[in-house]
């Protein structure tokens, strides 16, 4: 490959090794405190697919020094292929953006790696490092860089769940420094905001997170997906600060899903049409109330594993919908030697399925109707209780039968328009707008299936009623589990005390001697991709 070239930059190209998968190149810039060697125990797995170039920074290695980050993007980006991908961890995934901003008819997408928009704390974004503790850091280094750096060190590797080796590794590749250039480069940490070009943002974005990085929280990933909602979000769990050094398969596995996926949308005009961003919104809020009350979930999710045939040996899983990830480590659990995935729409889900998983689970933050995820990936998608969120069935399951391998399973749970009829009957007694989500005919889900290319093996409809002794504990239960009602009809206007009133007294006419009835209609499934 040829590519034009100055002299600013130390680049180092490594062509593909085995099948490439793309014609673009991948561009791997890395972070503070290290050089572009920071990357080899990823590189080998990259290069099996993709042609790989690294670079080393302005200031570090043999690259050219320069003044400012403004400076540093505009070197960068002349040593840029006509096309190509873009991957920076930590400072360099916030240069990575900047690139992706300014250069975006070249970058075709990006990914960053345990990077913040704004590494230190501002007015309306506490989830970063506190700026005296930076100002201290960055006295320190000036001070005695040699100590500086064997604590920052500590810091990368803290919070990994293999965090000794992984000291050690980074110790043992530590990058010769020059103490003027990398002070320099220090203080662009502490200048750089990419939150209003993250909200702007053109180009198609993975950003990944280590659920144990002590530099960049976790809990950026869900302030992240507030700005961009259409990025795509993963968390590496077992993770501190340099996923690429201890989780290699792991993270360019998620990488390769997203580089070869192509993006997909829809807008339907339909004032059932559900709001993606507010269900996200919506079910991350509940993800720390979600277990208490999710008794019919896990009923009905129990019942499903069943189906799972017992002769069957998936060996890549995948639980679509996976909410706070119960039934993904159930998964993990029963299928012990699998690789095991937790997908979910909802940054706040996947943020707290991480933080409580200790198995080794790839939590991977997604739309199930349009996933950045490689063809015949998984022998085997688990999802129940989530399909009933997805719009567009056909494309729904074209997208599930695109992630199997022949042969593949895939086992599910929906439900059908029966359900909580008696609460969108007791609001048709109020008004005339959308208080409940529209669920679709069972009959329209066979039809998705059937037309996506499956054989159904499994079919099942089931009628559970609970009961309750007073409506606010019903209402309580749904708001708890974050099912709200999204569509894009509803009533946007606060609803008066007098039509609550009303609508109690015609929930309250439908009482039986059990209590409030709530009905669900479940439909079972498990289909085979031939």
């Amino acid at each position: 490959m040829t590519l034009p070239m100055t002299k600013d930059l130390s680049l180092h190209h490594y062509p593909c090794t085995a099948k490439r998968v793309v014609d673009s190149p991948l561009v791997l810039i890395h972070g503070w405190g290290n050089d572009s060697r920071v990357w080899q125990e990823a590189l080998p797995l990259l290069r099996q697919q993709l042609d790989v170039i690294t670079l080393d920074i302005p200031g570090f290695s043999a690259s050219v020094s320069c003044s400012g980050w403004q400076e540093a993007v505009e070197i960068i980006g002349a040593n840029l292929p006509e096309k190509c991908i873009l991957m920076g961890w930590s400072l360099g995934g916030m240069l990575a953006t900047r690139l992706a901003h300014r250069y975006s008819a070249q970058v075709e997408k990006l990914i960053t790696l345990a990077t913040n928009p704004s590494f230190v704390c501002r007015t309306g974004w506490p989830t970063a490092m506190a700026e005296p503790v930076f100002s201290d850091f960055y006295t320190n280094f000036d001070n005695n860089p040699d100590s500086c750096l064997r604590q920052f060190c500590a810091l990368e590797a803290r919070g990994d769940s293999d965090e000794r080796s992984l000291l050690r590794w980074l110790r043992n590749h530590s990058a010769a420094y020059n103490k003027a250039t990398w002070l320099e480069a220090l203080g662009w940490l502490g200048e750089l905001d990419n939150r209003e070009l993250l909200a702007t943002l053109k180009v198609p974005s993975l950003h990944i997170f280590g659920a144990g990085d002590q530099l960049v929280p976790v809990a950026v990933a869900e302030q992240v997906q507030k700005l961009s909602p259409g990025a795509e979000i993963a968390i590496v769990n077992g993770a501190g600060h340099v996923p690429h050094v201890s989780r290699p398969q792991q993270l360019v596995q998620r990488c390769l899903d997203f580089i070869v996926s192509a993006s997909r949308h829809a807008d339907i005009a339909d004032p059932y049409r559900l709001n993606k961003q507010q269900v996200a919104a919506s079910f991350g809020r509940a993800a720390a109330s979600y277990d208490s009350v999710a008794h019919l979930q896990r009923q009905v999710g129990e019942k499903l594993l069943a189906k799972i045939p017992a002769n069957f040996a998936p060996a890549r899983i995948a639980d679509v919908g996976c909410g706070t990830g119960h039934f993904t480590r159930r998964l993990a659990e029963i299928f012990p030697s699998a690789q095991c995935a937790g997908i979910d729409i909802a940054p706040g889900m996947i943020s707290y399925a991480a933080a409580r998983s200790s198995s080794d689970i790839n939590w991977i933050c997604a739309d199930a109707e349009s996933l950045s995820l490689a063809d015949n990936n998984f022998d085997l998608l688990f999802s129940n209780f989530t399909y009933q969120w997805c719009q567009d069935l056909p494309r729904l399951m074209a997208e599930q039968f695109r992630l199997l391998k022949p042969g593949g399973l895939l086992v599910f749970t929906t439900v059908g328009p029966q359900s909580l009829r008696e609460l969108r009957r007791a609001w048709q007694a109020v008004d005339n707008h959308i208080h409940v989500n529209q669920f679709a005919p069972l009959e329209a889900v066979d039809h998705a299936l059937r037309g996506a290319g499956f054989v159904e093996e499994q079919v099942q409809v089931e009628t559970l009623v609970r009961y309750y002794g007073q409506l606010n504990e019903l209402t309580r239960e749904l708001k708890n589990l974050g099912a709200h009602n999204v569509n894009r009809g509803r009533n946007s206007a606060m609803t008066s005390r007098l039509r609550i009133e009303k609508f109690k007294t015609a929930y309250e006419a439908l009482r039986q001697p059990q209590g409030l009835p709530a009905t669900w209609e479940i439909l079972y499934r498990v289909a085979r991709k031939p």
